[in-house]
């Protein structure tokens, strides 16, 4: 009998902003619950964070972005499955394309996106609960969001 992997899984998150707004997508397939959060996921084993933050902006937005300062490592969990994911978001800027509402994710997952501005984010669904934070109030040091339920 094979024991199910019990290690967090590791993603990541480009925080994009343009005229104050940040970049979000669906969390969920078909926006299941409502939820938003930046773009990008999970790391693969052989590239490094940055590259697989390319990848996942470009497949699930078709915007290729430049990788920067790392501002936000958040935790969330499911205290129910037992799912444990560690986030790290990372302020990015666009360097190529534009969002084309054609476009279609390769993993079928993000269907939507949205431009949210810090008082937009107050009234939506958005996990991490300190992506505002990170995104409009840059810190000379990361933040850090320790295991947040990821629905609650």
């Amino acid at each position: 009998m094979s024991t199910p992997n019990l290690s967090p899984r590791l993603a990541a998150r480009a925080l994009i902003v343009h005229d104050d707004k940040v970049l979000l997508v669906n969390a969920f397939a078909k926006h299941r619950l409502g939820l938003w959060c930046a773009p990008g996921g999970g790391v693969e084993r052989g590239r490094s964070i940055p590259e697989n933050l390319i990848r996942e902006v470009f497949e699930e937005t078709g915007l290729t972005v430049a990788v920067g300062a790392l501002a936000l490592v958040n935790e969330f969990h499911d205290p129910k499955s037992g799912f444990h994911q560690v986030d790290l978001l990372f302020h990015c800027s666009i360097v190529k394309g534009e969002l084309d509402p054609n476009w279609q994710d390769v993993a079928g997952v993000v269907s939507k996106y949205t431009w949210a501005s810090e008082s937009d984010l107050a009234r939506m669904n958005v996990k991490p609960s300190t992506l505002a934070q990170a995104a409009f109030h840059p810190t000379p040091h990361p933040l850090y969001d320790p295991l947040e339920v990821i629905l609650s």
